[in-house]
């Protein structure tokens, strides 16, 4: 019986300390009061990439002067068996593995490497010859296809699309569901390729408070979050 006794007091003294041990690498930032965040002052910007779909709208005071610049699809619908046509929607234009995209009127442009505000400063320059001086276009440029994926030890693993061209890596856990108590809190890797194909694979420490001053904090178009 003493045996017994001994056995299972041993047994858990050892739960305890495997407890004690797993729980301190549960939280994130653990080190924030330590860490200098003076560096993380900065707003982000994506930056166009090859194969990113993009919605182009100009506008004018003059609608006509601004339609040839804005293609338009018809959108189909079905009613009682017979196939019409609704409101036309705006084409996308999918940026090519040269950073390209053909442009009515204009040409080939390259936006690739460019942020929103810089393509749509770019793309105003370059039409403005075709338009009326009295006529100021207003460019907008979208992102339509910026997703990023999320795998491994979080609760709802998949494909998220953001909608506002923006997401930190915590961000994106959270859409995940967060990591499981199982997920490895110091060992979140993000595989990432370039605008020329290049792959690279970063560790990220999310229990290191010096992680949003990273330059992986912010994460980009394509980009997948693997927790182990």
């Amino acid at each position: 019986m003493k045996h017994y006794k001994q056995f299972f007091i041993a047994v858990a003294m050892t739960l305890a300390l495997v407890g004690c041990s797993s729980t301190k690498d549960v939280p994130y930032f653990q080190n924030s009061q330590n860490t200098d965040l003076s560096h993380s002052a900065m707003l982000y910007d994506a930056r166009i990439m090859p194969k990113d779909q993009l919605t182009i709208t100009v506008s004018t005071i003059n609608d006509e002067a601004a339609a040839p610049f804005n293609l338009t699809v018809p959108t189909p619908y079905t009613t009682n068996t017979r196939s019409t046509y609704s409101q036309a929607m705006l084409q996308s234009y999918l940026v090519d593995n040269r950073g390209m995209i053909n442009f009515p009127i204009v040409g080939e442009l390259k936006v690739g490497g460019l942020t929103k505000a810089e393509a749509e400063a770019m793309i105003q320059q370059k039409i403005q010859p075709y338009i009326n001086e009295a006529e100021k276009p207003i460019v907008t440029v979208r992102m339509t296809g910026y997703q990023i994926s999320v795998i491994g030890e979080v609760s709802r693993p998949g494909t998220f699309t953001v909608s506002r061209e923006k997401i930190t890596v915590l961000e994106a856990l959270a859409q995940a569901g967060d990591l499981t108590i199982h997920g490895v809190r110091t060992n979140v890797q993000l595989i990432r390729e370039d605008a020329n194909g290049q792959k690279s694979i970063h560790v990220l420490d999310l229990t290191d408070a010096n992680l949003i001053n990273s330059p992986y904090y912010y994460l980009q178009q394509n980009d997948v979050v693997y927790v182990t």
